[in-house]
């Protein structure tokens, strides 16, 4: 007798929202912590962190991560705050990347401790980088962040370079009057380097940053600043890679990435979870809807509680964003307790 069928899998049992967009990567948000307070991530009039109880602690994390692979998450990016100020972060991604079918384990860095956890980290599973450097000049860097730290994030990239972390990208979140005036030479950078330079669109998130709509420039604008460099050949990316559009000069050794959440949105293909270091779950990182997933697990949620807020957020995922480039429908999430 034939077998029958199998059934189609519903949302409840594969992740999946109701767009049809299949949810296969989760940003884990380790900590509000950060030595940096760069001008469109932290509010200048912040001065209160989380106290480390209101942090999912590893364990729980690990929790939240083993449930969520089993479910068909496959990717999994570490971000902040800065990660690597969280004490003992090496060894939980040690226990992260032992967690059966998760295929992709990334960090998301300042780069300013990134020398000294180089090794500790490539022998943790980490092989795979972005680092945040808006700027390649040093009093221009201070001026951005609020600390004299380029020369260090530098030596950091240097030496990721030199132990064979691959791919390295560079984000570069594009300003104008701050610092426009560095795109040839970023471009310039990635002929002769192998690092992705991602130029990222400013996005007027939460309240109290510098985001105002004249400093808004869309990547099309940055495309066309890039010009004299060359033509730009777009690059093929695989399915495990994120929103960027990538392409490559001639004959240079790395290429050119644009990141365009306001001119060109990529709702339509996103595949994204976040959990922020609140423990809140977001399915999207511009709009403010959340599900409180640490209120679950300390109530005592067993895992199917954990599953079905994971498959709520989900379901719960917009269509789209509403955020434009005249700072129309503002986020008042604060992205450094979202996660970048």
């Amino acid at each position: 007798m034939p077998r029958p069928p199998e059934p189609t899998p519903t949302a409840d049992q594969r992740l999946t929202d109701l767009f049809d967009r299949s949810i296969s990567y989760l940003r884990l948000s380790l900590t509000d912590q950060c030595n940096l307070r760069c001008c469109y991530c932290t509010p200048k009039t912040l001065t209160e962190k989380l106290d480390s109880l209101e942090l999912l602690t590893y364990e729980e994390l690990l929790r939240v991560v083993g449930l969520a692979v089993a479910m068909g998450i496959r990717k999994v990016r570490l971000t902040g705050g800065e990660p690597l100020v969280r004490r003992n972060v090496t060894s939980f991604i040690e226990r992260l990347a032992a967690i059966d079918g998760l295929e992709d384990i990334r960090l998301t860095t300042n780069g300013v401790l990134l020398a000294e956890h180089a090794e500790a980290l490539y022998a943790a599973g980490i092989r795979k980088l972005n680092i945040s450097l808006d700027t390649l000049r040093r009093e221009r860097y201070h001026e951005i962040t609020g600390a004299d730290c380029f020369d260090r994030v530098w030596a950091g990239i240097e030496k990721a370079t030199a132990m064979g972390f691959a791919p390295i990208k560079l984000n570069v979140v594009a300003m104008k009057g701050v610092n426009d005036d560095e795109f040839l030479d970023f471009g310039r950078l990635s002929l002769s380097t192998p690092y992705q330079i991602r130029f990222i669109e400013f996005m007027p998130m939460g309240k109290g940053t510098t985001w105002e709509k004249g400093r808004y420039i869309a990547a099309t604008a940055i495309r066309e600043r890039l010009a004299p460099l060359g033509s730009l050949e777009p690059v093929a990316s695989g399915r495990m890679e994120g929103p960027a559009r990538v392409f490559r000069f001639a004959g240079a050794t790395g290429s050119i990435g644009f990141i365009s959440p306001i001119s060109h949105h990529f709702c339509d293909r996103c595949n994204r979870l976040r959990l922020t270091s609140e423990g809140k779950l977001r399915s999207c990182l511009l709009t403010d809807r959340e599900t409180d997933l640490k209120a679950i697990i300390r109530a005592g949620g067993n895992d199917e509680a954990i599953r079905k807020a994971l498959i709520a957020t989900i379901l719960d995922k917009p269509k789209g964003h509403t955020l434009a480039g005249d700072g129309s429908g503002n986020c008042h999430g604060q992205m450094s307790r979202i996660g970048g």
